[in-house]
């Protein structure tokens, strides 16, 4: 497909029926005891989480994203009794998440702010409880920003306490907002990965909700190499497609990190015939952005100028972003993908770089080009989504006159599938 019939791709193809009683509102109480559609040599079949080491391909590579979700949602009162609610999206002085994260006294992020009207020219206040210690925290609203977020300062009058602390004190998880209800208590371990670690998340890696420590060592007895990436993954993952087609959709920016030694061995897969497979959309997304980044250094190698990268926190960071359509261009499909990883592991070796982080806006739909990932682990996304778009990439590539994403979600409703983040599971093994 070229790029033009990739863009005017209609959303409303992408629609299905899901009533409100097939999404899941909490877990189940052992997170492997979920059902499992797999979808495999052109066949699906019904199976329990649990049943996945003998599912997955001998000798497979699966990756993992780490990232931990953080108690985004703060609610603050106004003296009148208006609630207004900061949402955290990203941090911007200091920019670095792990940075942000130990700052202490103050720092500065993006955000969004419900009932906004509501907050005038004065700060928000509030008192905390940590660790036996008052502490007052200030919120200060400055300029607007892109998507209708605003920069808030954040101040608060002990030393001693991190915003890592603040955010712990303050905040409560952000559950999907399509699960209609609260944060409750048990969200806050329900609603984390038990491999997460990496604080930066308002949303969770929800494919990896089913692992469970003794799975994963199943998992790895098999044979099976398990590797970790980090994408903090935005509110944009919530934000619906308004558009008809979806090339006027604006797609979120998430930042990422990887390391060399995950490059080296994804390099190595290639090379050998393994199988990448993906646990979740985030983990695809920065899996299938770094052959992207392999081709911004072999362009910068033809003669195009290149910015210098910046140590920040002990890490290198790069200015390069993956835009949400470059994956589709001529430049782009001409470029072999392992030639592109092995000029992105080679950049990372000859500046020392152990952690590259990068961002990336990428777009996976119907004609992407797949060049990594040969199959994933995922739940059962909302209609109209560009979760679902990239699923249908995945199974049907460009064929969308009968296109199986929609026989695969037909199939789960009829036999009783709970969907959304709190739902059931699939794992797609393509083989085309």
């Amino acid at each position: 497909m070229k790029i033009e019939e990739i863009k005017d791709i209609r959303i409303e193809d992408f629609d299905y029926p899901l009533p409100d009683e097939r999404i899941a509102k909490h877990p189940l109480a052992d997170r492997d005891s979920c059902k499992l559609l797999l979808y495999t040599g052109g066949c699906t079949s019904h199976h329990i989480f649990r049943d996945v080491p003998t599912l997955l391909p001998d000798g497979a590579l699966l990756v993992m994203n780490n990232t931990r979700v953080i108690n985004a949602r703060m609610e603050f009162f106004r003296s009148s009794g208006a609630r207004i609610e900061i949402f955290l999206l990203e941090p911007l002085d200091p920019r670095d998440y792990a940075v942000a994260f130990q700052t202490r006294g103050r720092c500065t992020w993006q955000c969004l702010v419900g009932n906004l009207k509501k907050w005038k020219e004065d700060h928000l206040e509030k008192t905390l409880d940590i660790d036996g210690r008052k502490v007052t925290l200030k919120a200060f609203r400055h300029e607007p920003l892109p998507g209708n977020a605003h920069a808030v300062e954040f101040v608060w009058d002990d030393p001693q306490v991190t915003f890592a602390s603040i955010v712990e004190a303050a905040g409560n998880i952000p559950i999907p907002p399509y699960l209609n209800r609260k944060s409750e208590e048990s969200d806050s371990t329900d609603y984390q990965t038990v491999y997460s670690r990496i604080e930066g998340s308002v949303a969770a890696p929800t494919a990896g909700l089913h692992f469970t420590p003794g799975l994963l060592d199943r998992i790895r007895k098999k044979g099976i190499e398990t590797r970790e990436v980090t994408l903090h993954v935005g509110a944009g993952t919530f934000q619906p497609v308004k558009s008809d087609e979806i090339g006027e959709h604006p797609m979120h920016r998430e930042t990422f990190e990887v390391e060399l030694d995950l490059v080296r061995t994804l390099r190595q897969a290639l090379e050998s015939g393994r199988k990448v497979l993906a646990v979740g959309t985030t983990t695809v997304r920065t899996l299938e952005s770094l052959p992207l980044l392999g081709i911004h250094l072999l362009r910068a190698e033809s003669g195009e100028r290149r910015e210098k990268p910046v140590s920040e926190n002990g890490k290198r960071k790069t200015d390069n972003e993956i835009t949400q359509w470059e994956a589709y261009t001529d430049e782009a499909l001409s470029i072999d993908t392992l030639e592109a990883l092995k000029a992105l592991e080679k950049y990372m070796e000859k500046e020392g770089i152990d952690h590259l982080s990068a961002a990336t806006s990428i777009m996976i739909a119907p004609g992407f080009k797949w060049r990594i990932v040969d199959g994933m682990v995922t739940n059962f996304h909302q209609p109209q989504s560009t979760l679902l778009l990239l699923v249908s990439s995945l199974l049907d590539r460009d064929n969308l006159t009968d296109p199986l994403w929609r026989r695969i979600y037909q199939e789960a409703l009829d036999n009783d599938y709970r969907f959304l983040s709190y739902g059931d599971a699939c794992l797609f093994l393509n083989d085309k």
